[in-house]
């Protein structure tokens, strides 16, 4: 620490002082350094983990040919049962349609009780058109011309008087 940092009227005046600006840049630099130090470690580290890194590769690898090589054995073994299948469902069907036709039960149709009113059947609902619905003739396209009036919506003319 000087004297004129510590009073700061000794400092002077300007915005564009040398010594401020110096020790900007010395502080910048001091930033830019500790980071490429950090990214230095950083690299350092992944050089030292480099080979477990292969290794695991290698390893997941191996792993890959060797599920791939017990997929195609199963697929191969669902072809065989599938055609086993297949074939023993073409001998025995006619034989197990039979006895399930033989062995059958019969139910009689169910009727419901609609004696208690919430069981009560209910009849189709009428849906009417909006427009039906409220006594309004159907406006068509000239519904979005700004200037057209539905019907419903006109003012009732004033009555004659007599």
């Amino acid at each position: 620490m000087t004297i004129t940092n510590l009073i700061p009227g000794l400092k002077g005046s300007g915005s564009r002082r040398a010594a401020d600006k110096l020790a900007e840049l010395r502080d910048e630099n001091r930033k830019l350094l500790t980071r490429q130090m950090a990214a230095d470690d950083y690299f350092a580290l992944l050089m030292q983990d480099r080979d477990q890194v292969y290794a695991a590769w290698e390893y997941a690898e191996q792993a890959r040919q060797e599920a791939e090589m017990v997929a195609a054995c199963m697929q191969s073994e669902r072809d065989e049962w599938r055609d086993e299948a297949l074939a023993l469902r073409a001998k025995f069907g006619p034989q197990l349609a039979a006895e399930a036709n033989a062995q059958r039960v019969d139910v009689p149709p169910m009727v419901r009780d609609t004696s208690a009113i919430e069981d009560q059947a209910t009849g189709p609902i009428y849906v009417k058109p909006l427009w039906e619905a409220l006594n309004v003739r159907y406006v068509g396209p000239d519904a979005a011309n700004p200037v057209h009036v539905p019907s419903w919506a006109a003012a009732d003319e004033p009555e004659p008087a007599a």
